[in-house]
């Protein structure tokens, strides 16, 4: 099979058009469709099913793109492997770092650490509030990672790492005490918060705690940048609940005079490294692993 077409398909799954995929290829369009009805024909199945809104992939469509994925890595890693036979390791190593969680806080040390130990690995970094990590890892499009939760999920292994309290940060004009003592969730029933939307796992997480005590959840802004949110937290604009490193990083990227305080009962969420459970990691892979699991033990201390 010439490799080209599963290139191609890739393309045109994640453009969601033949259309665009054909710009995004150089190709005239006629000539994408011939290679999607050769791949069609190679498989004995129909892979996409066309619309007027583009694209979608059938079953054996999402099986294919599972394992172009797979291949096309292979493929690169192959020809990296024999362009550094005899030195280092070298290939491209896909992570997704959740955000809203101590995984954001590692982006910068990961790569550092990698560039430091592997030079000859390209580390890709991903932070993306609108994809699910797991089924990126199913499909191919990453080899792994740090994801909240602890399954289970067909085709991916957890490995629980950290167990992560959540804080309360607000401006000291909230009346808030400066000290060790929890913040009890019935002194925050109709405080102002900012938090993300309703399906991240941090407002997940505080959904639910406020539920169980039976208090009253105020949420005035719905934020997913960690930047903006400091910044509205400094303004007084209101008070958020976030992990204890992203409840850090906003007490400690402002100016103003901000509280940062667990709560109580105590709001937790696990911190787990996800990779696929069918297809075995490359050994980059498995440098660039070992790294991230060392960095993310030492947020434990």
């Amino acid at each position: 099979m010439d490799i080209r077409r599963l290139k191609s398909f890739i393309v045109i799954v994640d453009s969601g058009s033949i259309t665009r995929a054909a710009d995004l290829l150089h190709i005239a369009q006629p000539a994408l469709s011939q290679q999607l009805a050769a791949l069609e024909e190679h498989f004995g199945q129909k892979l996409l099913i066309r619309s007027q809104q583009g694209v979608s992939m059938t079953d054996a469509g999402h099986a294919v793109y599972r394992h172009s994925q797979i291949i096309l890595r292979q493929m690169e890693q192959a020809q990296a492997d024999a362009s550094a036979a005899g030195n280092s390791l070298a290939g491209r190593v896909s992570v997704g770092l959740v955000p809203f969680s101590s995984a954001a806080t590692l982006s910068v040390e990961l790569l550092a650490e990698t560039r430091r130990r592997h030079p000859g690995i390209l580390l890709h970094l991903t932070e993306s509030v609108g994809q699910t990590y797991s089924q990126m890892i199913m499909n191919g499009r990453l080899e792994m990672a740090l994801i909240h939760g602890t399954g289970p999920i067909k085709g991916v292994r957890f490995d629980p790492i950290l167990r992560e309290d959540f804080y309360l940060v607000a401006h000291r004009d909230f009346g808030i005490e400066d000290d060790d003592k929890p913040v009890p969730l019935a002194a925050l029933d109709s405080m102002p918060l900012l938090l993300p939307p309703a399906y991240n796992f941090v407002r997940r997480a505080v959904d639910t705690a406020f539920t169980r005590t039976r208090n009253n959840m105020k949420v005035v802004a719905e934020v997913e940048i960690v930047r903006t949110l400091a910044r509205a937290v400094a303004a007084g604009l209101g008070a958020t609940i976030m992990p204890k490193a992203i409840a850090d990083r906003i007490a400690t990227e402002t100016g103003e005079p901000l509280i940062c305080r667990i709560i109580s009962p105590r709001i937790e969420e696990t911190l787990s490294l996800c990779v696929s459970d069918q297809n075995p990691l490359s050994e980059p892979a498995l440098a660039v692993r070992d790294i991230l699991v060392e960095l993310t033990e030492r947020l434990k201390i």
